[in-house]
Formats: C-alpha cells, structure tokens, sequence
C-alpha cells in the first residue's frame, strides 16, 4: 500500500522572528538612505550579499556602533508593540534645516480571531522569499529615489526619531523628546513608497522632501 502523501503547512512566523526581520530591514534601509543622500562619503561602504542583491553597509565604527545601539531599542520595542514610526531625518548641517524625512510606520498585522482547532491549524505564515521580495523591492526603490529627489549640495547629518505609546519602556538618559523635525508643509513634497508585512508586522514607508520650486 503506497504511503499517504502529508504536505506540512508553514508556521505563522513568531513575534521574535518578525522583529528580527523587522529590525534588520531597518539596518539595511538606514544604511542605503545614508549612502544613497551622500550623508556620507561612499568610501565608508562596503557592498555586502543581501536579500538576493547588493546593499551597502557602513565600515565607520563609530556609526555602526551608534546604528546598532538605536536598533537593539527598537528590537524591545518592537517586542513590546510599543513602537509606532520610525523616521530618518536628514538636516543641512549648517542651518540644522530639515532637508528630507523618511517615514517607516510600524502596525501589527491583525490576527485572525480565535475559532476553532481546525481553523487555528490551518492558517499558514507568509512565505519568507515573498517577504524577502517586498523588501528587496523597497531597497531598490530607495536607491532610485535619487532620480526625483533634489540634489543635496551642502554637508547634512542626520537623525533618527522613533515614536513609541506613551506606555513604552524609555531608558532614562538615553532618549530623549525633540524636535520632530518636521518641513513646512507649504514647502514639502512626498512620495509613498512600497510596504512589506510579515505575519506580524507591516511597514508602510514614505519620504518627504523640500522643494522650494
């Protein structure tokens, strides 16, 4: 008698799973933002194999060191759903103005209410090569960004904001309220770009910009 063929579902991922799929997509995004904007200079790259094609990475210790500490953060916090948008601001290192701000709103994913055991068991997780690819797809979108987005001719720096529920967790002298760093809205322009979602997370992303035309 032949054996009975069994095709095992995929697990929904976990949360730990999809914050670390989350937090990871952020260090490469942040990363590519500070190449693609000459925040800067190309030198401090180096190209690294990432979800199926070339990304760039900082070798600056001093940023890598800075990027993993605020990254780890957001990790607990992603744990804890405390945290809401993340948001790079790039500012004109003279004037301390806003120049571009790149928004990445975090929501939790609806879970599929409670039934029954049959139904519970049924429900499978997102396959990771489709994840994979709506994060390839908003990496290559950053990177292509330059062909709209105005040339920044002057030295900048940058800043991360994180916003979380007032209920989060904050470690005392490490974070602090600030300016939102925001652009007039009489001289912003924004573009929405791609999202992608884990069985837990959605990341819908968008960059505003002053345009003084």
């Amino acid at each position: 008698m032949a054996p009975t063929k069994q095709s095992a579902l995929r697990q929904p991922i976990t949360l730990k799973g999809s914050t670390d799929l989350v937090t990871e997509f952020f260090k490469y995004a942040v990363n590519t933002i500070l190449f693609q904007r000459g925040v800067y200079p190309a030198d401090d790259f180096h190209m690294v194999k990432k979800y199926g094609q070339t990304v760039l990475i900082t070798q600056d210790l001093a940023l890598e060191n800075y990027l993993e500490k605020i990254l780890k953060q957001i990790s607990t916090w992603l744990l804890t759903g405390a945290v809401t948008q993340l948001i790079v601001a790039i500012i004109s290192k003279d004037s301390r103005t806003p120049l571009e701000r790149w928004v990445f709103d975090i929501n939790l994913v609806d879970q599929p209410s409670q039934g029954s055991v049959g139904q519970a068991q049924t429900r499978t997780s997102k396959p990771e090569a489709e994840i994979q690819a709506e994060i390839r797809s908003i990496l290559k979108q950053i990177v292509s960004t330059v062909t709209f987005l105005p040339i920044i001719d002057e030295p900048t720096v940058f800043n991360i904001l994180v916003y979380t529920h007032e209920s989060a967790d904050v470690p005392a002298n490490e974070w602090v309220d600030t300016d939102p760093l925001a652009i007039e809205a009489s001289k912003s322009q924004q573009v929405k770009l791609r999202s992608f979602s884990t069985d837990v997370h959605r990341i819908e992303a968008m960059v505003s910009y002053r345009y003084e035309g």
